[in-house]
């Protein structure tokens, strides 16, 4: 298989590009030269897709897959697969769910009503440039386009730094507060098992439109946590709080502490879609604990969650340690 992958540098495109290579198939990558590296024997054109003529390196060749990961402006999306369109066989965008127009119901489904957008727009936010670029490679692809709404996205090379901030926490021990229940259900995807399940699906032919996570309750926050202490081997108490004093005194969900998101939350959705399209295509997941403990060994290699290639950095995740010891202390956790 010949792929061709356009970004290729960062979490997403770097696991796809290695996936691809493991697999031993021709891979490509098209992106600026300005960030990361590719493994040995990668092909790289390099190119400003947001310049004009900046498509010029890819007006040659012939690719059976082409995965994208692009999340700005749509018209970059569209003029991408209008260049590719004849020569190559399957167009892959990872989208998001966050293409879905709000309000979203926990359980949402790939039918329901997303946010506005124009396949030729110039700017947006991230929702919309999502959406956009979604319309974009639909409409130039047709039956040849897939498109992976991915969820919350873990494991190794992550640039966000959700779970990296969980591990990090817990490495340092002592007092954690774990927001309640024990029991929440987590929903996510390995960066490895989309990429994996990206090829497959890709290379098999059918294309579509699907959510592209684990199952509802793959993982509860109590699993989550157990598999970073356990990682880790820090010798941290997870001090389970229930989310009511935790809310009342503004901590945010999500971002304050990450992956975390409350039952009857409004964006509790993100953490229950429906995925009997996915699974019916073949996606698998692999336990939390190998996502957890993957995820540690490869923190303590590069030392910091690495800043993200080629787009705007985000604020930093994670509770600020004194407003963590004031809710424990509060609380009584």
């Amino acid at each position: 298989m010949r792929l061709l992958v356009l970004g290729g540098t960062g979490f997403v495109g770097g696991a796809t590009v290695a996936e691809g290579v493991r697999r031993g198939w021709a891979v490509t990558v098209f992106n600026r030269g300005l960030h990361g590296a590719t493994p040995e024997g990668v092909r790289r054109l390099r190119g400003d897709r947001t310049a004009p003529g900046g498509l010029a390196a890819l007006a040659d060749g012939e690719w059976d897959l082409v995965v994208d990961t692009w999340d700005g402006a749509p018209r970059a999306a569209r003029d991408a697969a209008r260049a590719l369109v004849d020569r190559v066989g399957r167009y892959v965008y990872v989208s998001s769910g966050s293409v879905y127009a709000r309000p979203v119901a926990t359980g949402v489904g790939e039918d329901a009503p997303v946010v506005d957008s124009e396949p030729d727009a110039d700017e947006g936010g991230y929702p919309a440039n999502k959406a956009g670029a979604e319309r974009a490679v639909r409409e130039t692809f047709g039956e040849r386009a897939l498109i992976a709404r991915a969820g919350l996205i873990l494991g190794p090379g992550e640039d966000i730094g959700r779970l990296p901030w969980w591990l990090t926490r817990i490495a340092r021990g002592g007092d954690v507060l774990a927001p309640g229940p024990v029991d929440l259900p987590v929903q996510y995807i390995d960066v490895r098992d989309l990429a994996g399940w990206m090829l497959d699906l890709g290379a098999a032919g059918p294309g579509g439109t699907f959510n592209a996570v684990s199952r509802p309750g793959h993982a509860t926050m109590g699993e989550l946590l157990d598999a970073c202490v356990a990682a880790t081997g820090a010798d941290a108490r997870l001090r389970w709080t229930d989310p009511g004093p935790i809310l009342a005194a503004g901590v945010e969900p999500w971002n304050d502490l990450p992956i975390w998101v409350p039952a009857g939350h409004e964006y509790r959705w993100v953490q229950e879609r429906g995925v009997e399209r996915a699974y019916a295509a073949g996606l698998t997941c692999r336990p939390v604990t190998g996502t957890v403990a993957d995820t540690w060994a490869w923190l303590r290699e590069v030392g910091t969650v690495p800043p993200r290639a080629g787009r705007p950095q985000r604020a930093p995740v994670g509770l600020d340690p004194d407003r963590e010891a004031a809710l424990l202390s509060a609380t009584g956790a």
